[in-house]
């Protein structure tokens, strides 16, 4: 396979992955100025479906509601591999100005799964025009990573019964990290993502006389600090766990104690065992504190998405990918983040890795764009072109390599 010099160092990539960058890039730059929301992704998967078709790799849509799924058959061979894509955008708006800026005010590709489809498009592109493989190689293009849960419902659909694999894997930029490196880790490295909903209702009453009402604001007030010694006092010191409450609503008027407070906010764990300690003394602080005052509560408790965890053969396997393609030294170890990611419905229920590409600093955005950081949900964020060859070839030798194994 004729290879040529990356913009990364001694980084071989093959010259057919060079040579399709621009068009592929074109792309990319279409699906940001058509930013589309979880579950909206229709115009997305439009394209998705387009360019697979017009590269002879079958089709297959309507997983998770917007879902495609192209399937490149090899030479006939037992094993088979799940290379995974987000589309989704976020309900945010875009403080670029280049040409391909988000032209749906409210609507932003600020955390690059637009770059995320280009670099398995382009790798699909290769892949289907070399079959020189034995197995199958099943992408997976995901809706509403963003809070939907599109992998969940994807898998609702039968994902892993139509579509069987091995092993399912996931890459994600960062930005910060060295465009040319990689990370990944095995165990945890996403947390779970969880959110709550507390209610405190008490008796209101003229501002000026509080000894006629029940006031809950103090009681909220509380609650907050009580939450923080769940982590302090209740969560063993090597665990790792995060109480934050992020919305407090309560009162019309200044001279009005209210009747009811709202709180809201996110935990974040990287083990169940943490969370299931953590939503129970919640709830029991919530009902035993507001008792105390005189006050009742309802108290709701959601959890989104479980603890991203990699499983470790599979992780050893991709780490062996990335030193084989941009050195050992471009491979670091990733640092887990409190963030969350759906990808943990699949390592749920198949063997698999999820791991992160370098972004750069931000210093490959062109001229418009936004004053702030090049970070991920971010309104002055866009995605590093630079990295459509680079992970396309990753994605490629890590096909190729599963495949190959015995």
């Amino acid at each position: 396979m004729p290879a040529t010099t990356a913009p990364f160092g001694d980084t071989a990539i093959p010259t057919a992955l060079q040579e399709q960058a621009p068009a592929i890039q074109a792309i990319r730059r279409d699906l940001h100025a058509h930013p589309e929301l979880c579950f909206e992704e229709v115009r997305t998967a439009d394209v998705v479906a387009q360019a697979l078709t017009g590269w002879g790799i079958t089709v297959h849509r309507g997983l998770g509601t917007t879902g495609v799924v192209g399937v490149i058959e090899g030479r006939p061979g037992p094993r088979a591999v799940a290379l995974r894509a987000d589309m989704d955008a976020l309900p945010m708006s875009e403080h670029n100005a280049f040409a391909h800026a988000s032209r749906h005010p409210g609507r932003m590709h600020a955390c690059g799964h637009d770059g995320h489809t280009a670099m398995l498009l382009a790798a699909a592109q290769h892949l289907a025009a070399n079959r020189d493989f034995d197995g199958r190689v099943v992408l997976v293009f995901q809706p509403a990573e963003e809070g939907g849960g599109g992998a969940r419902e994807m898998m609702k659909d039968g994902l892993f019964e139509r579509f069987p694999v091995d092993a399912i894997f996931g890459m994600h930029n960062w930005p910060g990290m060295a465009a040319g490196q990689f990370a990944i880790k095995d165990g945890p490295c996403f947390a779970s993502s969880n959110d709550f909903r507390i209610v405190i209702t008490g008796k209101g009453c003229h501002g000026a006389m509080p000894h006629m009402g029940v006031d809950p604001v103090p009681v909220a007030c509380q609650l907050v600090q009580a939450f923080q010694t769940i982590v302090t006092r209740n969560l063993k010191p090597i665990e790792t766990g995060v109480i934050s409450v992020t919305m407090i609503e309560a009162g019309e008027a200044t001279n009005v104690i209210p009747d009811t407070v709202t709180m809201r906010g996110t935990v974040r764990t990287f083990t169940t065992e943490a969370l299931d300690l953590i939503e129970q003394r919640m709830r029991e602080l919530s009902h035993q504190l507001c008792a105390a005052f005189g006050c009742t509560v309802a108290f709701d408790f959601h959890r989104n998405y479980p603890p991203t965890i990699n499983h470790p053969k599979e992780t050893a396997f991709v780490r062996r990918v990335m030193q084989a393609l941009v050195g050992e030294a471009n491979v670091l170890p990733f640092e887990p983040t409190m963030g969350a990611e759906d990808f943990s419905f699949y390592l749920q229920a198949q063997p698999g890795a999820y791991f992160v590409i370098g972004n750069g600093d931000g210093s490959h955005r062109e001229g418009g764009h936004g004053l702030g950081p090049c970070m991920l949900h971010n309104p002055s964020y866009d995605f590093n072109d630079q990295l459509i060859p680079l992970g396309a070839a990753f994605w490629v030798k890590l096909a190729r390599d599963w495949l190959a194994q015995p």
